[in-house]
C-alpha cells in the first residue's frame, strides 16, 4: 500500500477481531512514529504499549470510569498504547512562552499520523483517543508532573463490519483552501 491509498482508505475502527496482535507490527508502527519529524528535533513522546491483558483490564478501568464510560469499548482491542508528552522540553516551553503555540502536540500529532498510517498499511485498525481520563491514566503509570498522557491509540485487527461502515465524507478542497489571501469559508 503505498502512502496515498493509506491517506485516503484508512478510518477509524471500534471494533476488533479476537485476534492478538503481534509485537513485532507495534513495533513496525512505532518505529514509522519515531521517524516523525519534531521542533528542534525534540522528540517529545514516549509510548506505553499495554498488551497484557490483566494491564490492560486494570487501565481500562481508570480511564474509562465515570463520564469517560462511553469510551470503554475499547477495552475489547487488544492493544492500547498511551501516548505521554514531555511538555517540560526546552523547546515546548520556548514554543508556548514566545507563540503561545504547544509545540510538542504538533510534534505528537505528526508522529501519532505516522503510527496510524503504518498500523494501516500491515493491516491494523486503530482510533485515535482523547476521551478518557487522563490525570487517573496519568496516575496508573505513575507519570512525572512534567509528563502528560495526551492520547490513546486502540489498536487491533479490524472486524467485518467495522471494514464495512461506511467512512466519515470529508468537505470538498474548495471548501476548506483559499490562495494569496484568506476567504471565509462557512464551517
Amino acid at each position: 500500500m503505498d502512502v496515498k491509498t493509506a491517506i485516503e482508505t484508512r478510518r477509524s475502527i471500534r471494533k476488533f477481531e479476537n485476534i492478538p496482535v503481534e509485537r513485532e507490527k507495534i513495533s513496525q508502527c512505532l518505529e514509522a512514529a519515531r521517524l516523525a519529524p519534531s521542533a528542534c528535533n525534540a522528540q517529545p513522546w514516549h509510548y506505553i504499549v499495554i498488551d497484557d491483558p490483566q494491564v490492560k483490564a486494570d487501565f481500562c478501568k481508570e480511564a474509562f470510569d465515570g463520564i469517560y464510560k462511553m469510551s470503554a469499548w475499547a477495552a475489547n482491542a487488544p492493544v492500547i498504547v498511551a501516548v505521554v508528552s514531555d511538555r517540560g522540553n526546552f523547546t515546548s516551553r520556548m514554543g508556548n512562552w514566545f507563540r503561545k503555540t504547544e509545540f510538542y502536540l504538533v510534534d505528537q500529532g505528526i508522529s501519532g499520523e505516522h503510527f496510524v498510517l503504518r498500523a494501516w498499511e500491515l493491516g491494523l485498525g486503530t482510533c485515535w483517543m482523547g476521551w478518557f481520563d487522563a490525570k487517573k491514566a496519568a496516575k496508573f503509570f505513575n507519570l512525572p508532573s512534567s509528563k502528560k498522557l495526551e492520547h490513546l491509540f486502540i489498536v487491533g485487527y479490524p472486524s467485518p463490519q467495522a471494514l464495512k461502515d461506511a467512512p466519515h465524507g470529508r468537505r470538498r478542497l474548495e471548501e476548506i483552501v483559499s490562495y494569496n489571501e484568506y476567504k471565509e469559508k462557512a464551517f
